[in-house]
């Protein structure tokens, strides 16, 4: 049986892609082994995010070319879409593809055996219109399902690479995703997590249907319990998308939203379209129809011409917004965007030392989010037995408002839908006591190995 090794970089929509690609590789009789044995196939799944994504990226491909220099290596994502001849260029790739065209890898698989003339299989993203089919039946993590409803983005922020290696937003038609939702089920799912490169603008590309209009109809499919958003822009957020949050008791009690920087000079130089009053503004309509509301966040510390003051605006801001948890990045340079050309780039120690500052605040924030559920029953799916803990008899998973809670029980509960009582507030994890099953997992998904 021939093998085939993947490894991927990256976000959680190149991890859907990679399951995507291992269902043809499957369809066409293949078994999948880990990276670090020796395969028939690699293929490398990258990242260009920042310049540290790209050069991971070509470590990966060195490794496998390294590791059976007889296999068939390809590599696809966002830096074989943006930078194919520099991949080309590494001794012993076969095949670039990029963020498109993937539907087509067996065929160019095929071809390789037949004559091993490296192949470049990149084409001019910013020219598809078209949202790329692939489904997902199943998922290596057996509680939440992915599930792809859109691609590319237009926003163009000045800091920001991905509308150049993923394209412009095109949405997955209705019928699709409501069908792949319906297949997840089936498949013993009881959570279903809607990512995209810019989720929130599902729909902006159709005539009369929205990202509302699909929250509704994921509403009505039976047997799915809970309906996350992966990530959504605060001007998304419009009233329908409201409506559905405060009608749906299938919408989960949390949102990621992200902000970016906290004052509204940085704001306008990265191009966001928003100003802090109206992100404060929608946040607090959130909280207002969804108490109890986790609602997290992603900000740059260190964007060019950030000043200490604007820094501290930014902090303020921050700490006003009650974020449950903040992922904090320095801002890195990323070539061929506008903000790595602005002249004020900010030292890299002193980044250092503000990302610091807000990863304090973050957890600060964290653990007075968690304490507010000290003595409430949640509702949690269990995910896997507790990490570094095995055999302890603890197990964690996330309740909807998306607290990691640890508790008393056995491993065959994982996928069920129990109630557990939140004993004690953590920063990462909180601490609670199983207090019944209500929804055992329907069926058993077969667990991949990605």
């Amino acid at each position: 049986m021939p093998t085939v090794a993947f490894h991927t970089l990256g976000c959680k929509v190149n991890f859907y892609d990679t399951e995507a690609i291992w269902q043809k590789f499957k369809h066409d009789g293949y078994e999948q082994v880990d990276f670090e044995s020796t395969a028939d196939v690699y293929v490398i799944n990258t990242c260009t995010v920042t310049n540290t994504g790209d050069k991971k990226s070509r470590q990966m491909i060195r490794r496998a070319v390294r590791r059976n220099p007889e296999a068939i290596v390809a590599v696809t994502g966002c830096y074989a879409q943006t930078s194919p001849a520099e991949i080309m260029a590494i001794p012993g790739v076969d095949l670039v593809i990029g963020t498109q065209d993937r539907d087509k890898i067996m065929t160019y698989v095929q071809q390789l055996q037949q004559e091993r003339q490296p192949i470049n299989a990149v084409r001019n993203i910013m020219k598809t219109r078209q949202f790329e089919e692939l489904d997902v039946p199943d998922f290596a993590d057996r509680t939440r399902a992915f599930l792809k409803i859109q691609e590319g983005c237009n926003n163009f922020c000045t800091f920001c690479i991905i509308p150049w290696s993923r394209g412009l937003m095109r949405s997955r038609e209705p019928e699709s995703v409501i069908k792949q939702a319906h297949m997840l089920v089936d498949a013993g799912y009881q959570e279903i997590v809607l990512t995209g490169i810019h989720t929130g603008g599902y729909g902006e590309d159709m005539e009369n249907y929205s990202l509302a209009k699909l929250l509704w109809d994921l509403d009505k499919v039976d047997g799915l319990k809970r309906i996350r958003i992966s990530s959504i822009e605060a001007s998304q957020i419009t009233d329908e998308v409201l409506e559905v949050l405060n009608a749906s008791d299938k919408m989960c009690r949390h949102l990621h939203i992200p902000l970016q920087a906290g004052d509204d000079r940085v704001l306008s130089r990265m191009r966001r379209k928003y100003t802090t009053a109206e992100f404060g503004g929608k946040i607090e309509r959130i909280h207002q129809i969804m108490p109890g509301v986790a609602i997290t966040t992603d900000v740059i510390v260190g964007f060019p011409g950030e000043t200490e003051e604007m820094f501290r605006n930014g902090y303020r801001f921050m700490e006003q917004m009650q974020f449950s948890e903040m992922h904090v990045f320095p801002y890195s340079k990323r070539t061929g965007t506008p903000a790595a050309r602005m002249e004020d780039q900010i030292d890299e120690e002193l980044k250092n030392i503000r990302v610091h500052e807000l990863i304090d605040l973050s957890e600060r924030m964290q653990l007075s989010y968690a304490k507010k559920f000290v003595g409430q029953v949640l509702e949690v799916i269990p995910e896997r037995p507790h990490k570094g803990e095995p055999g302890s008899g603890l197990i964690m998973g996330y309740s909807d408002n998306y607290l990691q809670v640890v508790f008393e029980g056995s491993e065959d509960l994982v996928g069920s839908v129990v109630q557990v009582k939140v004993n004690e507030a953590g920063v990462n994890e909180s601490k609670g006591q199983l207090l019944r099953v209500l929804t055992p997992m329907a069926a058993a998904p077969k667990a991949l190995i990605v």
